[in-house]
């Protein structure tokens, strides 16, 4: 029904019942003047509905047809429009206002938009350059470091074994060992690896990296403790997670003291799997805990600021999260979460194995 119709229906039947009741009085009076006079009321109120329905095409269908264009235009894109009836001051002037008001917030807000989309493209290509700038680097130092240790190898055969020189030759091969680590830790953030992805159980690939940090662990006397516990197999490379969780080890052993102790377990939630690593080390401060995942952040006099950054890489192209709480003097804890179900996206590259084919 027709809004004015429905505007006008109320006031039409009110008159009409009036109408109603003053014929069936007339007609019991058989007074032939009041029939003049119901012509008269009945005329008034026909001329009041008409009155009626014309006021609210002026004051109310106009301004709904133009709210209704200019609706249309901002869903076709254009956010410059305004209504002009805005300057009424009755409801329908304060519909127009936030009508205009909000127009006026979603240009700023898709304004803001296009800016940011600007800048993280320019800092998106900026990044890849450097990366391309950095993996070629990379080569170029790696290419010297090999001879300078083929070099070294050379010198320490020739040296008698109780020359001073062989010690200093020690520390060349401990800092040609050092730059070699960062450059393929500075490679494998500048071209990351596809993780290969494959069902697979975490706890076991939690024990083998708890099994390589054994040896440090015993060499600082730090004790390593593995819960294990039954969780459902997951989609994950087995590799890059075992990188991962043994880079977290070799940090909490390193943070911790003499008997100190590091504790890896499990947590299950509804959609997420998540491996605890934590420790009684020395905690992280606040105002560095911000910065740990950023490149090249290290407080370790030997750490290349490397391994966190690109664990957390790791972790995120798995679909899962990293997380760290951490109490100054009482040691940190870091929670690796990974997806039950990996979302594959159009694009992404499909794995020989799934979840469904292990349930059945």
């Amino acid at each position: 029904m027709n809004w004015q119709v429905k505007a006008v229906l109320p006031v039409a039947a009110v008159l009409l019942n009036g109408l109603l009741l003053f014929v069936l009085v007339t007609l019991s009076l058989g007074d032939p003047e009041r029939n003049i006079v119901l012509v008269v009321a009945t005329a008034g109120a026909v001329s009041i509905c008409a009155v009626m329905l014309m006021v609210l095409a002026i004051v109310v269908r106009r301004p709904m047809i133009q709210l209704q264009e200019k609706i249309a235009q901002v869903r076709g894109g254009d956010l410059h429009v305004k209504v002009d009836f805005a300057e009424r001051n009755d409801e329908i002037g304060d519909l127009g206002r936030d009508f205009n008001d909000m127009v006026r917030q979603l240009r700023e807000s898709r304004e803001e938009i296009q800016r940011l989309h600007r800048t993280q493209m320019s800092r998106a290509e900026h990044l890849a350059t450097l990366g391309e700038m950095a993996a070629g680097l990379a080569h170029e130092i790696r290419n010297p470091l090999a001879g300078i240790s083929g070099v070294m190898d050379v010198v320490a055969r020739d040296l008698p074994k109780e020359s001073p020189a062989r010690a200093v030759l020690a520390d060349v091969r401990s800092e040609v060992s050092h730059i070699n680590r960062i450059v393929t830790e500075l490679l494998d953030i500048a071209r990351p690896k596809t993780p290969q992805f494959r069902v697979a159980d975490l706890v076991s690939t939690a024990e083998h990296a708890v099994l390589f940090a054994r040896d440090q662990a015993a060499a600082k006397k730090v004790s390593i403790e593995l819960v294990k516990q039954d969780l459902p197999p997951i989609e994950h490379d087995r590799g890059q997670i075992h990188q991962v969780l043994l880079n977290l080890l070799l940090n909490a052993i390193q943070a911790c003291g003499e008997n100190g102790s590091v504790r890896v377990e499990f947590e299950e939630a509804q959609e997420m799997v998540s491996v605890v690593v934590t420790d009684t080390g020395r905690g992280i401060p606040p105002e560095i805990l911000a910065n740990i995942f950023r490149p090249f952040f290290t407080t370790k006099g030997n750490g290349t600021g490397l391994g966190l950054s690109l664990a957390k890489r790791i972790v995120e192209d798995h679909g899962g999260r990293i997380d760290v709480t951490s109490w100054v003097g009482k040691g940190s804890r870091f929670t690796i979460a990974l997806p039950k179900a990996r979302v594959v996206h159009a694009g992404a590259p499909a794995t020989d194995t799934s979840l469904q084919r292990v349930k059945e």
